[in-house]
């Protein structure tokens, strides 16, 4: 594990749910932790049926994004409020501004991690690909001429960053429809392994399924992993050229839970347990938990008119409002399940902004909806359920960064060597 802080530079930030997730230090429900597989984490117990995370060596020192919502809700989590820390331009500004020497990337960075726009390799989207039709600022694709702007092929500008500030590591991740769609995934890795003229190798793609790490939410990711290969050590560089990597230097993170039964893995963490202690909206002082879209019940064929099943793992949080936020509950008359809570008199109703907040993994203390600020914009509910949807599972996250924390040593040369 390195002595020192590592200095990550992060893209396409969003609200944070990456660089919450390599920092740590946030609290989870505790089954989703296996003390089994990593009893060397050694979380604090806070309040009952909760521990708090360690922080690990990796400290964000810049993030990006274009949404300004997202920068508040960052700026106020983190409380890093330096104004070169969080910029709003595109990356394609930045790198365009840092080739012509009027703007500088910061020094001496480790990692650089980025979730390059997602939509136009969903499953649930448009599938464009590489082809899509809006550009990296936002607008609509239109008078641009140069499609290598446009929002599907942004991951490319993370590329560039990446050749600018030359990190040991880089980090880039995705929807898993990315995977099939055509040889997408081939070209990305293609591309990011020719950095810096093939200067660093870029291991095998993995998917990771979210629930196998002790998040409560059927959502899948792919995660790229790029290794400077002049700065790793000649048997790491051997190690992980293989085609099958050696579990000792496999920079994927081990799993621990699933919903059948072997050796140390724990039972999946299911919606229910993670929202049982959550008081109903209206009797709720957290305005995050107060807050739910008014949609009505559109019927069994459209998206996002389910209920949760609250014995299983929580439905993929979509970044979208309004229509698509499934229900906690529904009437009986649409089918709802929950009798007794019914029979109570709780209401039909769509997840609250925290219930899925929590179904992410995001610590109960993070804020999303608040009001404007001399320096920031406000947050209202729709762009909370986005930004949530947007981001990586901070849990997920920090399985990936304690792997990659505790294998550092093995991977990199000392700065003297």
């Amino acid at each position: 594990m390195p002595k020192n802080k590592l200095r990550v530079l992060s893209l396409f930030s969003g609200c944070g749910g990456m660089d919450l997730g390599m920092e740590g230090g946030f609290e989870i429900p505790a089954v989703c932790y296996n003390k089994k597989i990593h009893p060397d984490w050694h979380p604090i117990k806070t309040k009952n049926g909760y521990v708090k995370l360690k922080k690990t060596c990796f400290d964000t020192v810049f993030a990006n994004d274009i949404r300004k919502d997202a920068k508040s809700s960052w700026v106020r989590y983190f409380k890093k409020y330096d104004k070169d820390i969080y910029n709003l331009e595109s990356i394609v500004d930045l790198v365009k501004s840092a080739q012509k020497g009027e703007w500088k990337f910061p020094n001496n960075i480790d990692v650089v991690t980025g979730g390059f726009p997602c939509q136009d390799f969903s499953v649930a989207g448009k599938r464009k690909g590489f082809c899509s039709d809006k550009l990296h600022n936002g607008d609509k694709f239109g008078i641009c001429t140069n499609p290598l702007e446009s929002r599907g092929s942004l991951y490319r500008w993370m590329k560039d960053v990446i050749s600018i500030v030359q990190p040991k590591l880089f980090i880039a991740e995705n929807v898993k429809g990315l995977t099939n769609l055509a040889d997408a995934k081939k070209i990305i890795e293609k591309d990011f392994a020719s950095t810096c003229d093939d200067g660093y190798l870029v291991v095998d793609a993995q998917v990771l399924y979210a629930p196998d790490y002790g998040v409560p939410q059927s959502r899948e990711r792919v995660i790229f992993l790029g290794f400077k290969k002049s700065a790793l050590k000649p048997n790491a560089l051997k190690e992980l050229s293989k085609n099958i990597i050696s579990d000792l230097y496999n920079p994927y993170p081990v799993k621990t839970h699933s919903d059948i039964h072997q050796n140390n893995l724990l039972p999946i963490v299911t919606s229910g347990q993670i929202l049982a202690d959550l008081p109903e909206p209206e009797k709720s002082n957290d305005v995050d938990q107060q807050t739910y879209s008014k949609a009505k019940y559109m019927g069994k064929h459209c998206q996002g008119q389910n209920e949760i099943k609250l014995n299983s793992v929580g439905p993929t949080i979509r970044s979208e409002h309004h229509g698509n936020i499934e229900f906690r509950r529904l009437s009986i008359e649409h089918g709802g399940i929950y009798y007794d809570e019914l029979q109570d008199g709780k209401k039909e109703r769509r997840l609250t902004i925290r219930e899925c907040a929590r179904i992410q993994t995001f610590p109960d203390d993070y804020h999303f909806i608040c009001k404007k600020s001399d320096d920031l914009s406000g947050v209202s509910g729709s762009q909370a359920y986005q930004l949530i949807g947007n981001a990586v599972p901070p849990y997920l996250a920090y399985n990936l960064a304690k792997r990659l924390e505790k294998n550092w040593d093995l991977y990199f040369k000392k700065e003297d060597e």
